[in-house]
């Protein structure tokens, strides 16, 4: 029987393989669907590890899966590389400092998160290597987390079929389960048509797609107030109709992003904005159509997996951070405004903490493993790991990845990307999720527990994919 140690082992003798993976990652920063450079990486990364990889699947070119060994369990690892547009920045810096002016960037992680799956995966391999175990470690490269929803189309094409139990994890500033539960959503275009026209000359000839979508825009925001205090209704104009003032525009277009904590009121309060999406076409005379992007579901905790994802965690222990890496995460402190800096405990909060930050006081990097306490408190964001919990018992685990603080989405979580104590965290998660694998492969009767929990939740809420048959996945605009 391998130990936790011999798991650790591994993961530090190849530590520099994996912080080369996550360089390349990080240095080819890609969004939603286009990430043509990251997915062939690590799809040959795996083959060469001895993984049977499958390209393409589920009829999205950058998704894959690589798998080791045969039979059962399944013991699935979700990966992620997909970056934010308008986040590129140097490395390890603490000054704001684009590599590309308004280009891209990994402010979300996912090259950590991508590359610890691997990790976890590999581990995983090893033991099963050294001890003739049966069963089947599985890596999903998934595409499209941000704002494309890649795993929820792939739950709707069936690709997560046959898979037992999955863990992933993401990176943040505090060491803990991610066990709340999360918001569903629906992303939708609404474009409406109109008649061009001088803007001087002859007004009244013309009907203002641009109207259209303010006039929308004013009757969403009065129907906050008529709505769950839950939920969310953000917006983008995408296409103002153009840059000349003297012309009435034609065309016009709006993005919106509607979340609650369940898919069914997401869907009534979508419906809703519709309505007022028709209003606004009948007051400006345009013409409407609607474009569905996406839509996730909200995220269903397995509180077995998630009890033995701690387990594991508690026994690696929590980084120590030396005093070079404390100095630099003080230094993206100091970048941090005073609200940044006052809200920290709530970032914390969010992926599952719980207390009033106390023992973070003085400190610049997290190094304690937070308790675990189970909630049905609510995530205040999105994640398309969310669907594949609806039909997987699934867990997810985070670790300090940044200095205490670092909002996701910004240029401090970019430059942190590559730091040591970044990929000591990376790693800190991947042997905490191989433990857990690991662990069911050798006993059985904690994953039917795990399975079990998950069947009597199917059994009061079944399951049904958000995203209609008709909508494809498409890249950022």
């Amino acid at each position: 029987m391998i130990t936790a140690f011999s798991v650790n082992e591994y993961l530090a003798s190849n530590r520099n393989r994996f912080e080369e993976i996550s360089k390349f990652i990080w240095e080819h920063p890609e969004t939603r669907y286009q990430e043509f450079e990251s997915a062939r990486f690590l799809a040959d990364e795996l083959e060469k590890e001895g993984f049977q990889v499958e390209r393409g699947v589920g009829g999205i070119e950058t998704a894959f899966t690589a798998s080791f060994g045969e039979g059962k369990p399944v013991i699935g690892f979700l990966g992620e590389f997909d970056a934010l547009s308008g986040l590129s920045q140097k490395a390890d810096s603490t000054v704001k400092e684009p590599l590309v002016a308004g280009g891209t960037g990994h402010g979300c992680g996912h090259n950590l998160l991508g590359t610890g799956a691997l990790a976890a995966a590999y581990a995983a391999k090893a033991y099963f290597e050294e001890n003739g175990i049966k069963g089947t470690v599985k890596f999903f490269g998934c595409p499209a987390e941000e704002g494309g929803s890649g795993k929820t189309f792939l739950v709707r094409e069936g690709v997560f079929d046959g898979l037992d139990a999955a863990f992933t994890w993401h990176p943040s500033y505090v060491n803990a389960i991610m066990g709340l539960s999360s918001l569903a959503n629906y992303q939708v275009y609404f474009r409406f048509q109109g008649i061009a026209s001088h803007a001087a000359n002859s007004p009244h000839l013309g009907r203002s797609a641009l109207d259209a979508v303010e006039l929308m825009n004013v009757g969403v925001n009065y129907l906050r107030e008529h709505v769950i205090p839950e939920a969310r209704m953000h917006y983008a104009i995408t296409n103002s109709g153009g840059i000349s003032p003297n012309v009435v525009q034609s065309e016009s277009e709006v993005l919106y992003l509607i979340r609650a904590p369940k898919v069914a009121q997401v869907d009534e309060i979508y419906k809703r904005v519709v309505k007022i999406a028709q209003g606004a076409a009948l007051m400006t005379e345009t013409e409407m159509t609607i474009v569905f992007d996406k839509a996730c579901s909200n995220y269903e905790p397995n509180r077995v997996l998630e009890n033995l994802l701690y387990s594991k965690m508690q026994e690696a222990g929590p980084i120590q951070p030396t005093a070079e890496e404390k100095a630099f995460a003080e230094g993206i402190w100091n970048t941090l405004s005073e609200g940044e800096k006052k809200n920290f405990v709530g970032g914390m909060e969010s992926f599952g903490y719980s207390g009033d930050g106390s023992e973070f006081e003085g400190k610049f990097l997290a190094d304690i493993i937070a308790a675990y306490e189970p909630s049905d408190k609510i995530m205040p964001g999105s994640t398309d790991v969310s669907d594949v919990s609806w039909v997987v018992p699934t867990a997810q685990v985070t670790t300090a990845t940044s200095a205490i603080g670092t909002p996701l989405h910004t240029w401090q979580m970019v430059t942190q990307g590559l730091s040591s104590y970044a990929h000591s965290g990376m790693l800190l998660a991947a042997q905490s999720m191989a433990e857990a694998a690991i662990h069911l492969f050798e006993n059985e009767e904690d994953l039917a527990a795990a399975k079990a929990e998950h069947e009597k939740k199917r059994a009061k809420e079944p399951y049904v994919n958000p995203i209609p048959e008709d909508v494809k996945p498409s890249a950022v605009k």
